[in-house]
């Protein structure tokens, strides 16, 4: 069971998963998990910290994600909730922009109405999947491509 902390920390739902997987009787495990939360081994909330910090930086997750991602790993709502205030809107709005800019990069079409609208389809779609509110997805979306075709004001 150490051995699956010193890969990555884990949510006492999932070693507690872990452990019935290896068959381990219910009481024992359960003393294993109490002991390993006295010991700081296990810290529900300590692990959803970290979590959010780092899909929030290295996968560019909105909140929305974020609390599906932490509720799958046990952690609960209120719990979750506090770490999820670390990401502020400006945060999330400037992750959203990023990844537009991004998959933009070297763009040079979006003159025909047809292939802006689809495009705006595609990337606002990629943005939801990552969690971001879709009038928020939409807007940026908007956005960078009237600033990347040079058409601001193009679409409203």
């Amino acid at each position: 069971m150490l051995r699956q902390l010193t890969n990555s920390p884990k949510s006492r739902l999932q070693l507690s998963r872990k452990l019935a997987e290896r068959n381990v009787p219910e009481d024992v495990a359960e003393a294993v998990l109490d002991r390993f939360e006295e010991v700081r081994l296990v810290d529900d909330t300590e692990f959803a910290d970290m979590w959010v910090r780092s899909r929030s930086q290295t996968r560019k997750l909105a909140k929305g994600a974020l609390r599906r991602e932490l509720a799958d790993k046990g952690i609960d709502p209120e719990t979750a909730a506090g770490a999820l205030e670390q990401v502020s809107d400006a945060d999330e709005e400037s992750a959203a922009r990023e990844l537009v800019e991004r998959k933009l990069r070297g763009f040079t079409g979006g003159e025909d109405r047809a292939e802006r609208d689809k495009i705006t389809r595609r990337l606002a779609s990629m943005l939801a999947r990552k969690g971001y509110q879709p009038s928020l997805a939409f807007r940026i979306v908007g956005e960078v491509l009237d600033a990347v075709t040079g058409r601001a004001g193009v679409g409203e």
